[in-house]
């Protein structure tokens, strides 16, 4: 493996520590909501620059599923949010 790749992957792995790390601490709801799509994209990136490094496209459908998942989880947590600022006033 080259010394790029070994780079590259632990910058990723260093940014999902730290992105870890804002999920688990918060301090509110969309704080963890950030960090969770920031999560997401994160994963997407290292998938992604693993299909470009292996020249594949077999990880396209994992792909997918993750953006899905991360903008319903977006959109359900807004709505969340919404809801209960609501409720309060």
């Amino acid at each position: 493996m080259s010394a790029l790749l070994i780079v590259i992957y632990a910058v990723f792995g260093i940014a999902a520590l730290l992105t870890l790390w804002r999920i688990i601490v918060g301090p509110s709801i969309l704080d963890r909501a950030v960090a969770s799509d920031v999560l997401l994209t994160l994963i997407m990136c290292v998938l992604g620059a693993e299909m470009a490094i292996n020249h594949h496209t077999r990880t396209l459908p994992v792909l997918l599923i993750i953006a899905a998942v991360g903008v319903f989880g977006s959109i359900s947590i807004a709505r969340f949010v919404a809801r209960r600022d609501g409720q309060q006033s």
